[in-house]
């Protein structure tokens, strides 16, 4: 591994893109800007509408190799009293930057997750995220993403950058549960079946 690639802290690969990697490309059979991408499996924590303390993000395709999302914070999702917690603003962060996988047509897991917390983000607040791919380098896939609260142009709350590895589809048969993975595999909607599988597990 050579120091380009490695983080001041220990030696670990980092989410900063290492010289010669190169930009992303936006595979031609993305979805348009501006269409709503959907949740990719209906029991994901991040994005399943399914799961009734789940953030339900739901994110749209933008230019380029990018993507919006809201989410509002709900009770259930406190840390301190009337606050977001961290974790589920980090998981708000990860499945947002999951999504751009669909704008390249590629399976990825999440390698490596960045995240600074600038600001509160109250129960009740709705989070702008956007997030965009900054570069390919082999499987690695390096992204970055901010939450604004009040409004799309609103202050910085949380920000994120990552790296994501590209994988196939038997990181997730062959590590599942085998009961979730043989339900989802079973579903008759076909494109629900492809996308069950196309972001972080």
């Amino acid at each position: 591994m050579s120091a380009a690639t490695t983080s001041a802290s220990g030696g670990r690969p980092g989410a900063i893109p290492p010289p010669g990697a190169t930009a992303p490309v936006r595979h031609p059979d993305a979805p348009a800007p501006g269409e709503l991408l959907g949740a990719h499996y209906d029991q994901c924590f991040g994005c399943g509408e399914e799961q009734p303390y789940g953030l339900r993000l739901a994110a749209r395709a933008g230019e380029g190799v990018s993507v919006t999302a809201e989410f509002t914070v709900r009770p259930a999702h406190q840390g301190a009293p009337g606050l977001a917690h961290g974790g589920v603003l980090a998981t708000a962060l990860d499945e947002t930057l999951g999504s751009l996988s669909w704008l390249l047509r590629v399976i990825a897991v999440t390698g490596r997750l960045e995240s600074d917390f600038l600001l509160p983000v109250p129960v009740g607040a709705t989070l702008h995220l956007s997030a965009r791919c900054t570069a390919v380098a082999g499987r690695k896939i390096y992204s970055t993403a901010e939450g604004r609260i009040g409004g799309p142009d609103g202050p910085v709350a949380v920000r994120a950058d990552a790296l994501f590895i590209e994988v196939k589809l038997d990181h997730f048969t062959s590590n599942g549960r085998p009961a979730e993975i043989e339900a989802a595999m079973a579903d008759p909607d076909q494109v629900k079946v492809a996308r069950a599988f196309e972001v972080n597990p």
